[in-house]
């Protein structure tokens, strides 16, 4: 079977290698259809994904979801909020536990920055993509783009539309790589097939 174009199926691997040059063509074609539809189809819902609580659609504006330290996951603010509400009306009784807890995992929240760094290293350590493109947003933001390049390039392995997006944007504006229009444009592509809107 052709691994680019699925329009021809041989029946060995020699068979393929003898007869590959005439499907040339057409498998060029086809293969470029196929990444066309990939690019251009419209996705069934954000390149966030529903809110791991509410099951509802992510909001598209960061400042409406909240990412959760302990776990990385991402909730919109709605669950956030309603955890809250929970959460002061359980510290209100007598006798409980004065720490507020994860609105997903219902863990202990951080509360320094030190445990937070510490808990989202952890979460990097076990291939985390959300963790990642975090921790690489923020070493761009203190301006140290080779480390940010490399959180970027691990996350958007894992398939992270957010972090091809950054990648896109670094070739584009040569910080941390040289700039390079090709691969501006591959990682462009790949936030775009991840649903990425920008």
């Amino acid at each position: 079977e052709c691994t680019n174009c699925d329009l021809v199926r041989y029946c060995s691997h020699e068979c393929q290698e003898n007869n590959a040059s005439q499907n040339e063509a057409a498998c060029k074609k086809r293969a470029a259809e196929l990444r066309d539809e990939l690019l251009f189809k419209q996705p069934d819902s954000s390149h966030l994904g529903d809110c791991p609580i509410c099951c509802l659609p992510m909001p598209l504006d960061a400042a409406k979801s909240t990412m959760q330290a302990c776990c990385s996951k991402i909730v919109c603010n709605g669950c956030s909020h309603a955890n809250k509400l929970r959460e002061i009306e359980r510290m209100l009784a007598p006798g409980t536990n004065r720490q507020y807890k994860c609105s997903f995992c219902r863990e202990p929240v951080l509360s320094t920055m030190e445990e937070h760094d510490k808990q989202r290293m952890k979460r990097i350590e076990v291939n985390d993509p959300v963790a990642m493109f975090s921790w690489g947003l923020e070493q761009y933001y203190k301006a140290d783009y080779s480390s940010a390049f490399e959180y970027f390039t691990r996350a958007a392995g894992l398939g992270d539309a957010e972090a091809h997006y950054q990648l896109s944007r670094m070739y584009y504006l040569g910080k941390g790589v040289e700039k390079d229009s090709e691969k501006e444009l591959h990682h462009l592509e790949e936030a775009a097939i991840g649903g990425n809107p920008t």
